[in-house]
């Protein structure tokens, strides 16, 4: 009997966590798949989906930089996904088309409100970066209450697009902004997220000290055995709590996970296998 195949693509990808994370989902949920990472070159990331999903590959996570290639060929997204503009899960359905969605929003969301128990309701939130994965996490933000976000980049022009973009679906009880980083309102925010893939290079964008306060939770969707350098920046300015990505990528697998065998993985205890296994690489 041949096993489901499923694999994440990126470039770089040999630093992923997802072969680990749905080998454990897939013996906590007793299902037989076997799941790897690829490294794909940009010219041929479309020829290289089709062929993957026209054999015995069931699903593909995308990472960067293709998410918003993958959007591009999804015959078919979820709302979700068509909002964001960026799609890091992929499957065919019956009638044989590509399906894209994007579970960055929700991976996000539930390991900020479920696993770290921060309220968004309210909130004022500065996100950092404008890229895919950022693209993926504004509506979820949007929806979870917040009073304020204020989207922050290196070039702001394409932080004034995605306002523009999700402007509509924002409503007027939301302040949606746009800046640079040099332009971010000097304030205190609750929460502040760094969207950007400055920390696989171990950099950080030039931020303003004044925009961490002593109630500040400071989350890097990136992660890293140890603490990355937004993270260590945060703690060294007094936020409450600095933390990774981590929980967001398992969060984020176990919904790409549920798309594909209708079975909601139980995150926690693989929150902490993941963890504990960085630890001792």
């Amino acid at each position: 009997m041949m096993i489901d195949q499923y694999a994440v693509f990126g470039n770089p990808v040999a630093h992923s966590q997802s072969p680990f994370i749905h080998a454990c989902f897939a013996r906590q949920q007793q299902q037989s798949m076997h799941y790897v990472a690829t490294q794909i070159d940009p010219e041929s990331f479309a020829q290289q989906v089709d062929a993957f999903l026209q054999g015995q590959g069931k699903g593909l996570n995308i990472t960067v930089p293709f998410k918003e290639l993958a959007w591009q060929l999804a015959e078919v997204k979820t709302p979700r996904a068509a909002l964001a503009g960026a799609v890091n899960t992929l499957w065919r359905d019956e009638q044989g088309r590509i399906c894209g969605d994007n579970t960055d929003g929700l991976g996000l969301i539930n390991d900020l409100t479920q696993n770290l128990g921060c309220s968004l309701k309210g909130a004022s939130v500065l996100l950092l970066g404008a890229g895919g994965a950022v693209r993926g996490v504004i509506q979820p933000l949007l929806e979870a209450g917040c009073s304020e976000l204020i989207i922050a980049n290196r070039t702001p022009e394409k932080a004034q697009q995605l306002v523009q973009h999700f402007a509509e679906t924002a409503g007027a009880a939301v302040t949606l902004h746009a800046c640079g980083y040099s332009e971010i309102p000097a304030k205190a925010y609750d929460v502040i997220i760094n969207g950007t893939s400055a920390s696989l290079q171990g950099d950080l964008p030039p931020l303003p000290e004044a925009i961490v306060g002593a109630h500040s939770l400071c989350y890097d969707m990136m992660y890293s055995a140890t603490q990355t350098p937004f993270c260590h920046w945060a703690s060294r300015q007094g936020a409450a709590r600095a933390v990774d990505g981590l929980g967001m990528l398992v969060e984020q697998a176990a919904e790409a996970f549920f798309r594909w065998r209708e079975r909601r993985p139980d995150t926690a205890p693989v929150i902490a296998m993941l963890r504990q296994s960085l630890a001792q690489q």
